[in-house]
């Protein structure tokens, strides 16, 4: 396997569930059209739709602080090698590698269906989290503008929001965050895995230069909206040098807090990150493995709730003490942000809004 420019996964990793490897070819011009045209063709950006019935997705885990969320696109053009969203592409019957981050899913019914679901008598207000499964702010929302639709809603029925995102793209939107926290209705969280462009491009090919989210974090709490950041994932022996520094910068650029997770590899991102290794770091693909089964209990994953956030062993324990000891330094960690909920109100035209 080689590296393929601007894309994460070195390879189409095949699916869990639908077996994509295992097809055989029937005959059709598709079965040769890499050997008459090149590798190319599979490389370039596609975008689908999805008429889901429902926008608002529930959530059950102990160990995740938010019980709603929306995801308006499936797959995501970042590429993040280490991205545990991959394996929800084999639900498409694609493959969570090159398939995840080139053959991309947009739901435009998306802020209709949030209005309507907002509009039910039975419904209680309570954050809704973006950006916990594919990022709402990857490339194809500047076209599509899903997110900044969804966002209208939210600031039309003062409903609370949290949004996780790796991109700049998100102050566009400022205007609608300010409104949105000026009665706290929304907090915001920037990922920055590494300060170092060379490990970004391959790690995270296309997402933004980690200078211009830094940037974003600037803008963000200059508009006074309550934003922090995360060094998600840390990877032993590839990022872990930079806790120190990340955290010190970070705090510099305006945000409240930062946190951090450790790599997280269910599914088919194990050997998808394997490969990646083997490809941008055969010096120390074995070292790093070697880490991520000690913090993960001699596993490559850990699917279990509570320590699968936080790993264990020696590793895992020295990386939690560096980065509390960061994030005194800096003087974080003494804020809470907290979202209010009682200022909702159901969507303009709504039947409550009769009585």
């Amino acid at each position: 396997m080689a590296a393929i420019s601007g894309r994460g996964a070195t390879h189409n990793q095949a699916s869990r569930r639908f077996n994509l490897a295992a097809r055989e070819a029937d005959g059709d011009w598709l079965d040769a059209i890499e050997a008459i045209d090149g590798p190319a063709h599979k490389l370039r950006t596609s975008v689908s739709l999805i008429t889901p019935r429902t926008i608002i997705s529930r959530n059950a885990s102990p160990d995740i602080a938010f019980s709603q969320s929306i995801n308006a696109y499936a797959g995501c053009e970042h590429g993040c090698i280490y991205c545990f969203a991959r394996p929800t592409h084999a639900y498409h019957d694609l493959s969570p590698g090159l398939d995840f981050e080139t053959m991309l899913f947009a739901k435009p019914d998306a802020a209709a269906l949030l209005r309507s679901e907002l509009s039910r008598r039975s419904y209680i207000a309570a954050p809704i989290a973006m950006g916990t499964n594919t990022d709402p702010y990857q490339p194809i929302e500047k076209d599509w503008r899903i997110t900044r639709q969804i966002l209208e809603v939210m600031v039309e029925c003062r409903h609370p929001v949290f949004i996780t995102t790796k991109s700049d793209r998100i102050v566009r939107d400022i205007d609608l965050l300010a409104d949105l926290a000026r009665d706290n209705l929304v907090a915001v969280m920037i990922s920055v895995t590494t300060l170092d462009p060379r490990i970004a491009r391959t790690l995270e090919p296309r997402a933004p230069h980690p200078e211009r989210r830094i940037a974003a974090i600037t803008r963000l709490a200059e508009a006074g909206i309550p934003v922090s950041a995360n060094m998600s994932p840390i990877i032993p022996a590839i990022n872990d040098h930079e806790i120190e520094q990340m955290v010190a910068r970070l705090a510099t650029a305006g945000a409240r807090d930062v946190n951090y997770i450790l790599v997280r590899l269910p599914h088919e991102v194990a050997p998808l990150f394997r490969a990646w290794l083997d490809v941008h770091y055969p010096d120390r693909a074995a070292k790093v493995m070697a880490l991520i089964r000690d913090i993960r209990g001699g596993r490559d994953n850990d699917p279990d709730f509570g320590s699968r956030m936080r790993g264990q062993g020696v590793w895992a324990d020295l990386t939690r003490t560096r980065f509390t000891k960061a994030r005194r330094k800096a003087g974080l960690g003494q804020e809470r942000i907290n979202i209010r909920a009682d200022l909702f109100r159901p969507p303009a035209g709504a039947q409550m809004q009769l009585f």
